[in-house]
């Protein structure tokens, strides 16, 4: 009976596989999305000023870090909890793939969701008159906390590891 209900727990993995596929349609959507700031940003460039030009080079940023965060969630994800990739040896393969752990998938993850959120809060800088003061504090409270979750896993992670 627990031999059964271990492999049945084994097996049932691969319930995250089609969750790791869907993240490609949202890697799609944030391309669709990147390409549409782009049409809307290139026949406007000669009359932007430089604060404008910045903002949209900014969101262009923001948008290609979440899509590499998407990518590291779903080739780490699959490679941890689902299987190993089989990728023949003629098709390209990508170097970090297959050498991160939970514990260092985490730290890219902080790493990542800090920067996405440091653009955010530069963007919000650049354009600080359009924004209420109690709001610009909510948005350094959140980067903030944030930043220091980030270094706190960090922290730990390196603890556990130098105790291993």
């Amino acid at each position: 009976m627990e031999r059964a209900i271990e492999r049945i727990m084994y097996a049932s993995r691969w319930i995250l596989a089609p969750v790791y596929l869907g993240m490609s349609v949202a890697l799609l959507a944030i391309s669709v999305k990147f390409f549409q700031e782009i049409i809307h940003f290139v026949p406007h460039i000669l009359e932007m000023d430089e604060a404008n030009l910045t903002l949209k080079l900014l969101t262009l940023i923001d948008l290609t870090l979440v899509g590499s965060l998407v990518i590291i969630v779903m080739f780490s994800g699959y490679e941890n909890f689902v299987s190993q990739m089989d990728i023949g040896l003629s098709t390209e393969k990508l170097d970090w793939l297959g050498t991160h752990d939970y514990g260092s998938l985490k730290i890219k993850l902080a790493s990542s969701i800090v920067a996405i959120s440091s653009i955010h809060l530069l963007k919000v800088f650049m354009n600080i008159q359009a924004t209420d003061n109690d709001k610009i504090l909510w948005y350094v409270a959140v980067h903030l906390t944030l930043v220091i979750s980030a270094l706190l896993m960090g922290f730990l992670d390196k603890i556990s590891k130098h105790h291993d």
